[in-house]
């Protein structure tokens, strides 16, 4: 801790020393003493120890806490009847949110096919009323019952 070359001397402390200092001692004065006589002579218990001695003594009666006011009480019957309310509109919730559902659901598919049909339909009036013609292809015209495949000319 300290280096090789420096010198350790240990530092030198005054010490001093307390004494106690002792008080005096406590003088008793003895309480004046009143006798008083019980309501009730209380009950003298004795109880004879596993050594064989008896010890005698008054019992003391715990204190007794206030009673706390009692709640009525709750039948079994009106728990069962108020959870099963409560079940029942679950139930019930749950149902409504499945047809709703359900319903949405049948409306969207139901939107997905008119809408392909739409598209689907609009594709054939586009091949159909198209003005330009396929070299060898097929060629109906409804309005002038022109038929070329069949040779049929109305």
């Amino acid at each position: 801790m300290y280096p090789e070359h420096t010198p350790h001397v240990p530092a030198q402390r005054a010490v001093e020393v307390h004494q106690p200092t002792p008080y005096p001692p406590a003088v008793h004065v003895p309480a004046t003493v009143v006798p008083v006589q019980p309501n009730a002579v209380p009950a003298v218990a004795s109880i004879v120890l596993p050594d064989g001695r008896v010890v005698t003594g008054y019992a003391i009666n715990p204190t007794q806490p206030e009673p706390i006011a009692a709640k009525p009480a709750v039948s079994r019957t009106a728990v069962n009847v108020a959870l099963g309310g409560a079940g029942f509109l679950a139930v019930c919730g749950g149902l409504v949110l499945l047809t709703s559902f359900i319903a949405a659901l049948t409306a969207f598919i139901s939107q997905l096919i008119i809408l392909a049909a739409v598209i689907f339909g609009g594709w054939i009036a586009v091949q159909l009323f198209s003005a330009r013609g396929h070299p060898g292809g097929t060629t109906v015209n409804i309005r002038k019952a022109v038929i070329k495949r069949n040779h049929f000319h109305g």
